[in-house]
């Protein structure tokens, strides 16, 4: 019984300091989640399937990756500046129980390692979108599916388009390298 009381002590204590932390920087976005009905249509417009990893750049509570855990099996890493939303984020994956198929990193999207992803997921801004574009295109395999939510990217003209309850979901591929 005290063993339990003292884990259960940490676990609280850990999680307030999680509330606590600061990012390391201001997010550069205000979290704004996605309702269910655009993550599901985003993945189905990234055609998302088992075998694929699904990366989720500013991913909030977790639940485009946690939708794409749970509904397509897929392993999917949600990345964000802010440990509070990584915390949420890994409470929903592990009430989903999905915590063997995602991870979480605490990180700023433009210095993450993305190289893995065959789909990425976004719900940023216009000029985040431009400013992380090159990145997007330098390190992302020729294939790999793009979805945003909301904003698109200037000139990059989107392959498919499509409005879900009011929000406007952008689908671009990864071209060949030149």
């Amino acid at each position: 019984m005290r063993l339990r009381h003292i884990a259960g002590v940490l676990v609280l204590v850990s999680f307030v300091a999680a509330q606590n932390r600061e990012p390391k920087h201001p997010p550069d976005v205000p979290y704004v989640p996605t309702s269910q009905s655009v993550v599901d249509a985003m993945l189905k417009m990234a055609n998302v399937k088992k075998t694929d990893i699904v990366y989720d750049l500013g991913c909030g509570d977790g639940r485009i990756v946690v939708t794409a855990a749970k509904t397509y099996g897929a392993h999917a890493v949600g990345i964000d500046i802010n440990p509070q939303r990584i915390e949420e984020a890994n409470a929903n994956a592990r009430q989903a129980r999905v915590t063997n198929l995602v991870k979480f990193q605490e990180n700023d999207l433009f210095d993450a390692d993305i190289h893995e992803a065959t789909v990425v997921t976004l719900y940023l801004l216009p000029s985040i979108n431009l400013k992380l574009r090159p990145k997007l295109l330098a390190e992302l395999k020729p294939g790999t599916r793009i979805v945003s939510h909301s904003f698109d990217m200037d000139d990059w003209q989107p392959e498919k388009q499509e409005t879900v309850d009011g929000a406007t979901i952008y689908f671009w591929t990864i071209p060949a390298k030149k």
